[in-house]
């Protein structure tokens, strides 16, 4: 297998409201390409949604959509039963507010990538998968979907049709299941930022993670998270960047 040479940065943002600030996602969007934008269910508001895309447009960062759970108070980080149906409105709800605001800023949406919760309830489910899938999909079939590699939802949005980012993380640990360990076992963070980096380079150059068990699970990494809510995000991006470019890997969309 050729060595890979490019990866997408991207970063859940915009998930500011009222009076709440979370992240700097100004900083944060001078090291990404890829901007997940909260739609104002778990996070986010109509003026963060419209300064977070306005901003993105400028640096010349892609802009995503980022639904989730309607859930501020849990943050969209806890489960919560949803039918098929309700999980395509959500997402058709959310993504088309974030569209809807990129074009009034002259931008227009390059993706979706599902939030928290959602996200990690869709990459086993593959009914909410498919409905997720299916919402992007009648919305606009040349937006690409960004799930967890090798998940359900990677493979229900290539059977619609859809392109897919296979994404990886390099703040979260994974079980040996491919899974991300959920954040309340307390490995479930990764917070040195040389840890980090010595995860994210493993899984693009031997395409590979190690479990928390020792397991080396498979990955293919087309975009990597950096997560924008997490208090030292700006350093993390940083020093990813560097590395990522110290190993001859260009930042890049996909």
């Amino acid at each position: 297998m050729a060595a890979q040479t490019t990866l997408d940065l991207n970063c859940d943002m915009g998930e500011s409201y009222g009076a709440w600030k979370m992240g700097d996602d100004e900083a944060v969007l001078g090291y990404v390409s890829s901007a997940n934008i909260a739609c104002g269910f778990h996070g986010g508001d109509p003026s963060t949604i419209r300064k977070t895309v306005a901003a993105a447009i400028k640096q010349g960062v892609a802009l995503g959509a980022h639904p989730g759970f309607q859930d501020l108070a849990g943050f969209g980080r806890r489960t919560m039963l949803i039918s098929p149906q309700e999980a395509y409105d959500i997402t058709v709800y959310q993504v088309g507010a974030v569209a809807g605001v990129a074009r009034s800023q002259g931008g227009a949406l390059h993706h979706v990538k599902a939030h928290g919760a959602f996200y990690n309830m869709a990459a086993k489910d593959a009914r909410l998968a498919r409905a997720i899938a299916q919402a992007v999909h009648d919305i606009d079939s040349s937006l690409i979907l960004y799930g967890l590699a090798g998940s359900a939802m990677i493979q229900e949005a290539q059977a619609l049709g859809l392109r897919v980012a296979n994404e990886v993380f390099g703040d979260r640990s994974y079980q040996p299941d491919g899974s991300l360990t959920p954040r309340a076992q307390p490995d479930a963070m990764i917070t040195d930022v040389n840890k980090s980096v010595e995860q994210i380079l493993r899984m693009v150059q031997e395409q590979v993670v190690i479990a928390t068990d020792g397991t080396r699970v498979p990955v293919r990494a087309d975009t990597l998270c950096i997560h924008g809510d997490q208090p030292n995000a700006v350093a993390f991006a940083q020093g990813i960047r560097k590395a990522l470019q110290d190993a001859g890997i260009t930042v890049r969309t996909v």
